[in-house]
């Protein structure tokens, strides 16, 4: 099914042709076809989705509230890029929130999914994973934590979490030596869970989060130094 084709579907379902395109530009930004810094156009939008600019206009001053595009007046609407205060407000933001995840899935989670996040595991482990593998095997173990936590309001509130990480240039799997840390905490939070102990589970998600900060500044750091 085209884009097209499938935003009109949903119109016909009830669901707003605007907030259809909103879709389409975030994971359009997820899988990087526009970049943090890159700018976007609303003709440009039109013309990929087969839609008229009305519904893309209104796409974007959602996404501009929501701070996931900005715009500039010497270059129009862009892909907001999140300068080192904002990465750490949002790591902070991602501490309480996975950590909340991690001590709801210890109580609340059922034996499927504990099965799911082992084969994560697993397959974080194979040697062949390039850092891109690695950091989508990453995201598919921290989502099934988020539904294990089986909690429809915090899962709505990491969903807008999970928006503003596709700002992020990179992976943190790229910094040497993150790879094995990381399935380690992994290991550390799944086990917790699987134990059924929410304040250790807690912990060690915190824990986990406090440690990919470190790497993500490392990344921006290194990226200045690279470009000066």
């Amino acid at each position: 099914m085209s884009v097209k084709s499938a935003i009109l579907g949903d119109r016909k379902s009830g669901s707003p042709r605007a907030e259809q395109v909103r879709h389409q530009i975030l994971e359009a930004i997820r899988q990087r076809r526009y970049g943090p810094g890159e700018r976007i156009t609303e003709t440009e939008v039109a013309t990929w989705l087969g839609v008229s600019r009305t519904p893309v206009r209104e796409a974007f001053r959602r996404l501009e509230t929501e701070g996931l595009l900005t715009f500039q007046s010497w270059r129009g609407v862009v892909v907001a890029d999140l300068d080192r205060q904002q990465v750490s407000e949002l790591y902070a933001m991602r501490q309480a929130l996975e950590g909340t995840a991690a001590r709801l899935a210890a109580r609340h989670i059922d034996e499927p999914e504990i099965d799911l996040l082992e084969q994560l595991l697993a397959r974080s482990a194979e040697a062949e994973c390039s850092a891109e593998d690695l950091a989508a095997v990453n995201r598919l173990f921290h989502e099934t934590i988020y539904a294990a936590a089986h909690n429809r309001y915090l899962l709505q509130t990491l969903e807008q979490l999970r928006n503003a990480l596709a700002l992020l240039r990179g992976t943190t799997y790229a910094v040497p030596g993150r790879p094995a840390t990381a399935l380690s905490e992994h290991e550390a939070i799944l086990g917790a869970i699987r134990a059924r102990k929410p304040e250790d589970a807690e912990e060690a998600a915190r824990a986990h989060i406090a440690a990919a900060q470190k790497c993500r500044l490392q990344l921006m750091a290194d990226a200045v130094h690279i470009t000066a």
